[in-house]
Protein backbone atom coordinates (compact mmCIF):
# COMPACT_ATOMS: atom_id res chain seq x y z
CA UNK A 1 0.00 0.00 0.00
CA UNK A 2 1.70 3.94 -0.69
CA UNK A 3 0.03 7.17 -2.03
CA UNK A 4 0.91 8.16 -4.90
CA UNK A 5 -0.82 11.77 -4.69
CA UNK A 6 -2.43 14.20 -2.68
CA UNK A 7 -4.09 17.50 -4.05
CA UNK A 8 -5.09 20.31 -1.52
CA UNK A 9 -7.33 22.91 -2.54
CA UNK A 10 -8.28 26.28 -0.17
CA UNK A 11 -7.09 23.50 2.76
CA UNK A 12 -5.38 25.27 5.88
CA UNK A 13 -2.61 27.14 4.19
CA UNK A 14 -2.63 26.16 1.16
CA UNK A 15 -4.56 27.64 -1.65
CA UNK A 16 -3.70 24.83 -4.48
CA UNK A 17 -1.21 21.99 -4.00
CA UNK A 18 -0.66 18.90 -5.62
CA UNK A 19 2.12 16.34 -4.06
CA UNK A 20 3.32 13.34 -6.03
CA UNK A 21 5.11 10.81 -3.44
CA UNK A 22 7.27 7.94 -4.37
CA UNK A 23 6.67 4.54 -2.12
CA UNK A 24 9.68 4.80 -0.58
CA UNK A 25 11.19 7.38 2.00
CA UNK A 26 9.54 10.97 1.48
CA UNK A 27 10.73 14.26 3.33
CA UNK A 28 9.01 17.38 3.86
CA UNK A 29 11.50 19.80 5.05
CA UNK A 30 11.37 23.82 5.99
CA UNK A 31 10.79 26.03 8.60
CA UNK A 32 8.42 26.31 11.50
CA UNK A 33 4.66 27.00 10.37
CA UNK A 34 5.21 26.83 6.68
CA UNK A 35 2.63 24.06 6.14
CA UNK A 36 4.46 20.88 6.51
CA UNK A 37 2.18 19.08 9.16
CA UNK A 38 -1.37 20.29 7.25
CA UNK A 39 0.14 18.00 4.86
CA UNK A 40 0.60 15.00 7.84
CA UNK A 41 -2.89 15.84 8.69
CA UNK A 42 -4.92 15.90 5.33
CA UNK A 43 -3.27 12.19 4.86
CA UNK A 44 -4.57 11.58 8.30
CA UNK A 45 -7.89 12.93 7.84
CA UNK A 46 -8.03 10.80 4.18
CA UNK A 47 -7.58 7.81 6.52
CA UNK A 48 -9.87 8.67 9.38
CA UNK A 49 -12.15 10.77 8.44
CA UNK A 50 -10.96 13.32 11.52
CA UNK A 51 -8.16 15.47 12.05
CA UNK A 52 -5.23 14.35 14.92
CA UNK A 53 -5.41 18.29 15.68
CA UNK A 54 -8.92 19.70 15.82
CA UNK A 55 -12.46 18.63 16.24
CA UNK A 56 -12.93 21.43 14.53
CA UNK A 57 -13.57 21.03 10.74
CA UNK A 58 -14.13 25.04 9.93
CA UNK A 59 -10.40 25.36 11.54
CA UNK A 60 -9.67 23.04 7.90
CA UNK A 61 -10.55 25.78 5.20
CA UNK A 62 -8.31 28.69 4.36
CA UNK A 63 -9.15 32.00 5.62
CA UNK A 64 -11.63 33.31 3.09
CA UNK A 65 -13.34 30.73 1.45
CA UNK A 66 -16.15 28.58 2.60
CA UNK A 67 -14.73 25.02 2.02
CA UNK A 68 -12.09 22.95 1.09
CA UNK A 69 -11.01 20.15 -0.99
CA UNK A 70 -8.53 17.12 -0.70
CA UNK A 71 -8.01 14.03 -2.78
CA UNK A 72 -5.97 11.19 -2.02
CA UNK A 73 -5.00 8.34 -4.41
CA UNK A 74 -3.53 5.64 -2.73
CA UNK A 75 -2.44 2.43 -4.58
CA UNK A 76 -3.44 -1.00 -2.63
CA UNK A 77 -2.22 -4.36 -4.39
CA UNK A 78 -1.67 -2.70 -7.91
CA UNK A 79 -5.01 -1.05 -7.97
CA UNK A 80 -5.83 3.04 -7.51
CA UNK A 81 -8.22 4.01 -5.09
CA UNK A 82 -9.39 7.90 -4.92
CA UNK A 83 -10.84 9.52 -1.95
CA UNK A 84 -12.36 12.88 -2.41
CA UNK A 85 -13.30 14.85 0.88
CA UNK A 86 -15.29 17.86 0.70
CA UNK A 87 -15.35 20.19 4.03
CA UNK A 88 -17.96 23.12 3.94
CA UNK A 89 -18.23 25.91 6.86
CA UNK A 90 -21.88 25.49 6.85
CA UNK A 91 -22.41 21.63 6.06
CA UNK A 92 -21.18 18.36 6.90
CA UNK A 93 -17.88 17.01 5.02
CA UNK A 94 -18.65 14.81 2.26
CA UNK A 95 -16.41 12.12 1.39
CA UNK A 96 -16.45 10.09 -1.90
CA UNK A 97 -14.62 6.88 -3.11
CA UNK A 98 -13.94 6.29 -6.96
CA UNK A 99 -16.25 9.51 -6.93
CA UNK A 100 -19.33 7.62 -5.13
CA UNK A 101 -20.39 9.46 -2.01
CA UNK A 102 -20.38 6.98 1.20
CA UNK A 103 -23.05 7.13 3.45
CA UNK A 104 -21.52 5.41 6.38
CA UNK A 105 -18.12 6.24 7.54
CA UNK A 106 -17.05 2.94 7.68
CA UNK A 107 -17.05 2.93 4.03
CA UNK A 108 -13.81 4.80 4.38
CA UNK A 109 -11.81 2.86 7.14
CA UNK A 110 -9.60 0.47 6.32
CA UNK A 111 -9.33 2.19 2.57
CA UNK A 112 -5.61 3.55 3.64
CA UNK A 113 -4.22 2.18 7.35
CA UNK A 114 -1.43 5.03 8.51
CA UNK A 115 0.44 5.07 11.67
CA UNK A 116 1.28 8.25 12.92
CA UNK A 117 4.28 9.26 14.85
CA UNK A 118 4.78 12.66 16.22
CA UNK A 119 6.19 15.03 19.07
CA UNK A 120 3.09 14.56 21.44
CA UNK A 121 3.07 11.11 21.23
CA UNK A 122 6.55 10.63 22.63
CA UNK A 123 4.42 11.69 25.70
CA UNK A 124 1.74 8.70 25.07
CA UNK A 125 3.27 6.99 28.26
CA UNK A 126 3.19 9.82 31.11
CA UNK A 127 0.21 11.80 29.74
CA UNK A 128 -3.42 11.20 31.10
CA UNK A 129 -5.48 8.03 30.31
CA UNK A 130 -7.79 9.60 27.55
CA UNK A 131 -4.20 9.49 25.45
CA UNK A 132 -4.25 6.24 25.79
CA UNK A 133 -7.99 5.48 25.07
CA UNK A 134 -7.21 8.03 21.96
CA UNK A 135 -4.63 5.64 20.75
CA UNK A 136 -6.52 2.37 21.45
CA UNK A 137 -9.39 3.42 19.41
CA UNK A 138 -8.04 5.31 16.59
CA UNK A 139 -5.40 2.38 15.63
CA UNK A 140 -8.87 -0.57 16.66
CA UNK A 141 -11.31 1.20 14.07
CA UNK A 142 -8.72 1.35 11.35
CA UNK A 143 -8.17 -2.36 11.58
CA UNK A 144 -11.70 -3.31 12.45
CA UNK A 145 -15.27 -1.96 11.27
CA UNK A 146 -16.99 -4.19 14.25
CA UNK A 147 -15.02 -2.31 16.72
CA UNK A 148 -15.70 1.13 14.96
CA UNK A 149 -19.35 0.16 15.16
CA UNK A 150 -19.50 -0.86 18.45
CA UNK A 151 -17.61 2.33 19.91
CA UNK A 152 -20.24 4.45 18.32
CA UNK A 153 -22.72 3.33 19.60
CA UNK A 154 -21.36 2.71 23.04
CA UNK A 155 -20.44 6.52 23.15
CA UNK A 156 -24.03 7.43 21.35
CA UNK A 157 -25.79 5.69 24.35
CA UNK A 158 -23.06 6.96 26.80
CA UNK A 159 -24.04 10.40 26.07
CA UNK A 160 -27.71 9.65 26.53
CA UNK A 161 -27.65 7.86 29.81
CA UNK A 162 -25.42 11.49 31.21
CA UNK A 163 -28.24 13.13 29.93
CA UNK A 164 -30.48 11.40 32.09
CA UNK A 165 -28.39 11.33 34.70
CA UNK A 166 -28.27 14.98 34.68
CA UNK A 167 -32.10 15.41 34.42
CA UNK A 168 -32.36 12.98 37.16
CA UNK A 169 -30.27 14.88 39.27
CA UNK A 170 -33.05 18.25 38.97
CA UNK A 171 -35.88 16.02 39.81
CA UNK A 172 -34.21 14.19 42.39
CA UNK A 173 -35.61 10.84 41.78
CA UNK A 174 -34.64 8.04 40.20
CA UNK A 175 -36.32 6.83 36.64
CA UNK A 176 -36.50 3.00 35.83
CA UNK A 177 -35.60 3.56 32.21
CA UNK A 178 -32.28 4.27 33.41
CA UNK A 179 -31.66 0.40 33.35
CA UNK A 180 -32.70 0.21 29.81
CA UNK A 181 -29.02 2.24 29.30
CA UNK A 182 -27.89 0.63 31.58
CA UNK A 183 -28.11 -2.89 29.39
CA UNK A 184 -27.31 -1.32 25.77
CA UNK A 185 -24.25 0.01 27.81
CA UNK A 186 -22.90 -2.90 29.11
CA UNK A 187 -24.03 -4.92 25.62
CA UNK A 188 -21.61 -2.67 23.88
CA UNK A 189 -19.18 -2.13 26.62
CA UNK A 190 -18.41 -6.14 27.04
CA UNK A 191 -17.74 -5.95 23.11
CA UNK A 192 -14.95 -2.82 23.09
CA UNK A 193 -13.39 -4.79 26.59
CA UNK A 194 -13.32 -7.77 24.52
CA UNK A 195 -11.49 -6.41 21.49
CA UNK A 196 -9.27 -4.17 23.51
CA UNK A 197 -7.86 -6.93 25.18
CA UNK A 198 -7.52 -9.16 22.38
CA UNK A 199 -5.26 -6.30 20.68
CA UNK A 200 -3.18 -5.54 23.46
CA UNK A 201 -2.31 -9.41 23.72
CA UNK A 202 -1.48 -9.34 20.35
CA UNK A 203 0.93 -6.09 20.56
CA UNK A 204 2.45 -7.67 23.56
CA UNK A 205 3.56 -10.80 21.55
CA UNK A 206 5.03 -8.02 19.45
CA UNK A 207 6.61 -5.30 21.59
CA UNK A 208 8.75 -6.81 24.14
CA UNK A 209 11.74 -8.24 21.35
CA UNK A 210 11.17 -4.50 19.99
CA UNK A 211 12.07 -2.85 23.28
CA UNK A 212 14.73 -4.92 24.18
CA UNK A 213 16.26 -4.76 20.79
CA UNK A 214 16.45 -0.56 21.71
CA UNK A 215 17.76 -0.98 25.07
CA UNK A 216 20.37 -3.44 24.50
CA UNK A 217 18.68 -5.89 25.70
CA UNK A 218 18.46 -4.36 28.91
CA UNK A 219 14.95 -3.94 29.63
CA UNK A 220 11.63 -6.27 29.04
CA UNK A 221 8.78 -4.41 28.35
CA UNK A 222 4.73 -5.29 29.15
CA UNK A 223 1.56 -3.46 28.55
CA UNK A 224 -1.20 -4.20 30.82
CA UNK A 225 -4.99 -3.65 29.78
CA UNK A 226 -6.04 -1.87 33.38
CA UNK A 227 -9.73 -2.20 32.67
CA UNK A 228 -11.84 -0.15 34.17
CA UNK A 229 -14.62 -2.88 34.96
CA UNK A 230 -14.65 -6.40 33.77
CA UNK A 231 -17.58 -8.62 31.83
CA UNK A 232 -18.69 -9.72 35.12
CA UNK A 233 -19.31 -6.66 37.09
CA UNK A 234 -19.93 -3.93 34.90
CA UNK A 235 -24.11 -4.22 35.34
CA UNK A 236 -23.02 -4.63 39.24
CA UNK A 237 -21.01 -1.60 38.97
CA UNK A 238 -23.49 0.38 36.93
CA UNK A 239 -25.81 -0.30 40.14
CA UNK A 240 -24.05 0.24 42.53
CA UNK A 241 -22.51 3.84 41.57
CA UNK A 242 -26.25 4.79 40.51
CA UNK A 243 -26.85 7.42 43.26
CA UNK A 244 -22.91 8.89 42.59
CA UNK A 245 -23.57 9.05 38.99
CA UNK A 246 -27.07 10.95 39.34
CA UNK A 247 -25.24 13.57 42.01
CA UNK A 248 -22.32 14.16 39.60
CA UNK A 249 -24.59 13.91 36.39
CA UNK A 250 -21.95 11.19 34.72
CA UNK A 251 -21.64 7.68 34.32
CA UNK A 252 -18.71 6.56 36.53
CA UNK A 253 -17.70 2.98 35.46
CA UNK A 254 -17.23 1.47 31.93
CA UNK A 255 -14.51 1.07 29.47
CA UNK A 256 -14.42 4.55 28.75
CA UNK A 257 -12.71 5.08 31.74
CA UNK A 258 -10.22 1.84 30.81
CA UNK A 259 -6.40 2.89 30.59
CA UNK A 260 -2.91 1.32 30.08
CA UNK A 261 -0.15 0.53 32.04
CA UNK A 262 3.54 -0.10 30.77
CA UNK A 263 5.60 -2.19 32.98
CA UNK A 264 9.64 -1.82 32.41
CA UNK A 265 11.56 -4.56 34.38
CA UNK A 266 8.40 -4.48 36.04
CA UNK A 267 8.26 -1.08 37.10
CA UNK A 268 5.33 1.02 36.34
CA UNK A 269 7.13 4.14 34.01
CA UNK A 270 4.49 5.97 33.66
CA UNK A 271 4.95 7.04 37.45
CA UNK A 272 8.75 6.06 37.96
CA UNK A 273 10.31 5.80 34.72
CA UNK A 274 13.24 7.91 33.13
CA UNK A 275 11.93 10.25 30.49
CA UNK A 276 14.75 8.09 28.05
CA UNK A 277 12.38 5.17 29.10
CA UNK A 278 9.17 6.76 28.89
CA UNK A 279 10.39 8.32 25.48
CA UNK A 280 11.64 4.25 23.98
CA UNK A 281 8.57 2.62 25.20
CA UNK A 282 6.29 4.65 22.94
CA UNK A 283 8.78 3.77 20.01
CA UNK A 284 8.42 0.44 20.69
CA UNK A 285 4.62 0.67 20.95
CA UNK A 286 4.95 2.78 17.42
CA UNK A 287 6.89 0.09 15.46
CA UNK A 288 4.50 -3.12 17.31
CA UNK A 289 1.57 -0.72 15.85
CA UNK A 290 3.47 -1.21 12.17
CA UNK A 291 4.63 -4.82 12.54
CA UNK A 292 0.55 -6.03 13.94
CA UNK A 293 -0.94 -4.08 11.52
CA UNK A 294 1.23 -5.74 9.04
CA UNK A 295 0.25 -8.91 10.56
CA UNK A 296 -3.58 -7.92 10.60
CA UNK A 297 -4.24 -6.49 7.06
CA UNK A 298 -1.27 -8.68 4.93
CA UNK A 299 -0.08 -5.31 3.67
CA UNK A 300 1.85 -2.26 4.82
CA UNK A 301 0.53 0.73 6.57
CA UNK A 302 1.39 4.29 5.34
CA UNK A 303 3.95 5.93 8.40
CA UNK A 304 3.22 9.68 8.86
CA UNK A 305 6.65 11.35 10.82
CA UNK A 306 5.78 14.39 11.77
CA UNK A 307 8.89 16.15 13.10
CA UNK A 308 9.90 12.93 15.23
CA UNK A 309 13.04 12.78 14.45
CA UNK A 310 14.61 15.66 15.74
CA UNK A 311 13.30 14.58 19.68
CA UNK A 312 15.11 11.18 19.40
CA UNK A 313 18.27 10.53 20.40
CA UNK A 314 21.09 8.82 18.12
CA UNK A 315 20.28 5.26 18.55
CA UNK A 316 16.26 5.50 18.70
CA UNK A 317 16.66 7.46 15.59
CA UNK A 318 18.99 5.25 13.95
CA UNK A 319 16.48 2.04 14.89
CA UNK A 320 13.41 3.96 13.63
CA UNK A 321 15.35 4.80 10.07
CA UNK A 322 16.30 1.15 9.90
CA UNK A 323 12.79 -0.06 10.34
CA UNK A 324 11.31 2.07 7.45
CA UNK A 325 12.62 -0.75 4.77
CA UNK A 326 9.73 -1.55 2.63
CA UNK A 327 7.33 0.91 4.47
CA UNK A 328 6.00 3.66 2.38
CA UNK A 329 7.07 6.52 5.06
CA UNK A 330 6.22 10.51 4.96
CA UNK A 331 8.90 12.49 6.92
CA UNK A 332 8.66 16.10 7.97
CA UNK A 333 11.83 17.97 9.79
CA UNK A 334 12.62 21.58 9.44
CA UNK A 335 16.41 20.50 7.97
CA UNK A 336 18.01 17.93 6.23
CA UNK A 337 19.92 16.45 8.59
CA UNK A 338 23.27 15.02 7.32
CA UNK A 339 22.69 11.46 9.22
CA UNK A 340 19.25 11.08 6.84
CA UNK A 341 21.06 12.10 3.78
CA UNK A 342 24.01 10.19 4.20
CA UNK A 343 22.28 6.62 5.85
CA UNK A 344 18.93 6.00 3.89
CA UNK A 345 17.83 6.20 0.45
CA UNK A 346 15.21 9.27 0.20
CA UNK A 347 12.33 8.89 -2.62
CA UNK A 348 11.56 12.30 -2.76
CA UNK A 349 12.72 15.18 -1.07
CA UNK A 350 10.17 18.50 -1.25
CA UNK A 351 10.81 21.92 0.68
CA UNK A 352 7.42 23.39 2.15
CA UNK A 353 7.66 26.91 1.84
CA UNK A 354 4.36 29.47 2.59
CA UNK A 355 1.84 26.82 1.26
CA UNK A 356 4.24 26.24 -1.66
CA UNK A 357 5.74 22.47 -2.10
CA UNK A 358 8.81 22.42 -4.12
CA UNK A 359 10.67 19.18 -5.12
CA UNK A 360 14.12 19.48 -4.53
CA UNK A 361 17.05 17.90 -6.45
CA UNK A 362 19.37 16.14 -4.15
CA UNK A 363 22.29 15.87 -6.47
CA UNK A 364 21.78 19.48 -7.92
CA UNK A 365 20.38 20.83 -4.88
CA UNK A 366 17.42 22.34 -6.48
Amino acid sequence: MFIKSLSLKDYRNYEYCVVNFSNGINILFGKNAQGKTNIIEAIYLCATSKSHRTSNDKELINLGNSEAHIKLTVNKRGIDEVIDIHIKKNNRKGIAINRIPIKKLNELLGIVNVIIFSPEDLGLIKNGPKERRKFLNLELCQLDNIYYHNLQQYQKILKQRNNLLKNLKKINKIDETISIWDNQLVHYGIKIINRREEFINDLNEIINKIHSDISGNKENLKIVYEKNVSNIDFKQKLENNLEKDIRFGTTSVGPHRDDMMFLVNGIDIRKYGSQGQQRTAALSLKLSEIRLVVDKIDDTPILLLDDVLSELDDDRQKYLINSLENIQTIVTCTGVEDYIKNSIDIGKLYQVSEGNVTLYDLHNKK
